[in-house]
């Protein structure tokens, strides 16, 4: 597949509802949708990067530079056969998965038109729906905690992720497990404990939680610390799952040899695309590891993208796939994703993402473009 041309947008999305972690709360999402050109066929893929440095570092700023300045001009032109060799290509670059994750999606989005399959078939997925959850964030109190939760438990969702920081986690994770005594429940910290010195206490303070019957624990420390994530695996009998830690599939090896986890959240973005998800994917399942999709509060486009990864065998463990109209009332593509009665979401079939660009409402929310080729 032949790229010919290259647009980048930066986007801008209002939220139905205000969004808050440990490291900030946002009521609108960044992102850059990259729109690739070949041979007669246009593809599609988002760049999860958002405006701020919280989740990680690379924000919509640093993405657009790196594709514009240094990835594109370095692959416009090129013939790709496959993922792997644009990957290859754009390896002078080191880091930024995002931004090489949102070209490589239009890659694939690419060849999947050109030869009519799905994603989900050049993946190697199976399944026709897969199991979702959804993912709230901090609230004012435990009680509204538990409100916000019974909506969604009534909308159909059987999953459950909460969001906990120091000084808001046993007890909001208590009170829900209290009011929903079977709900598959998980808590994810993104990063905001410590371990070792004066922050033992910090982390091991979770400990009640192994009382609840959690499917996992998210991300409790540092992003970059792997060693004390294995330290404090060992204190608990709930798994650590890894997040923001795993962002190649050597660091998910790494992490599953010095036993730093038991679970890997697997975002094709923050590994640097499809393909080294599903390297990590691969690894997990020869090793027994369960595996979920996380979300990044996607459009369309990078929902399809989760969609399709998530129906491949080793992702045992719902996904924060949320139905569209969980965070966006108008969405950029002509499809929106719908919660099914069993807490699943049905795959795209279509050729590539399977999805359609709704130019009316993406339009409405371009804060920039940059053309290359």
């Amino acid at each position: 597949m032949k790229l010919e041309r290259i647009h980048l947008y930066h986007l801008r999305m209002k939220l139905q509802a205000p969004f808050e972690t440990s490291f900030g709360r946002i009521d609108s999402r960044e992102c850059v949708l990259v729109e690739a050109f070949g041979e007669g066929l246009v593809g599609y893929g988002e760049c999860p990067a958002d405006r701020d440095p919280g989740y990680s570092y690379e924000t919509c700023g640093t993405a657009w530079h790196i594709l514009s300045e240094f990835i594109l001009p370095e692959v416009i032109g090129r013939d790709f056969g496959n993922a792997d060799e644009l990957q290859q290509a754009m390896s002078f670059v080191r880091g930024h998965q995002m931004a090489k994750a949102g070209l490589e999606m239009a890659l694939w989005d690419l060849l999947g038109k050109a030869q009519g399959k799905s994603l989900q078939e050049m993946l190697g997925g199976g399944y026709e729906r897969v199991a979702v959850g959804v993912s709230v964030g901090l609230q004012a109190s435990p009680e509204t905690l538990v409100e916000r939760v019974s909506g969604y438990v009534a909308q159909g969702y059987a999953r459950v992720k909460i969001k906990i920081k120091p000084g808001r986690d046993v007890k909001d994770a208590q009170a829900v497990r209290e009011a929903f005594p079977g709900l598959r429940l998980q808590v994810d910290a993104n990063s905001a404990y410590a371990l070792g010195g004066a922050g033992m206490e910090d982390a091991l303070h979770l400990l009640p939680l192994d009382a609840l019957n959690l499917l996992l624990i998210e991300q409790p420390l540092a992003e970059d610390d792997l060693w004390e994530h294995s330290k404090l695996q060992k204190q608990f009998a709930t798994p650590i799952c890894l997040d923001e830690s795993i962002t190649t599939p050597r660091h998910a090896r790494q992490a599953l040899e010095m036993g730093a986890c038991r679970v890997i959240n697997i975002k094709a973005g923050r590994v640097g695309g499809l393909s080294q998800a599903l390297a990590i994917h691969d690894l997990c399942q020869a090793q027994g590891i369960p595996v979920w999709c996380g979300g990044m509060l996607e459009t369309g486009v990078g929902r399809a993208s989760n969609l399709a990864l998530a129906s491949l065998p080793g992702f045992t463990l719902p996904g924060d796939i949320s139905a569209t109209d969980r965070y966006y009332a108008e969405d950029i593509t002509q499809e929106r994703f719908t919660l099914n009665a069993d807490s699943t979401i049905d795959v795209p079939k279509g050729a590539g993402l399977g999805v359609e660009i709704n130019w009316k409402a993406l339009e409405k929310v371009i804060l920039a473009k940059h053309e290359t080729g």
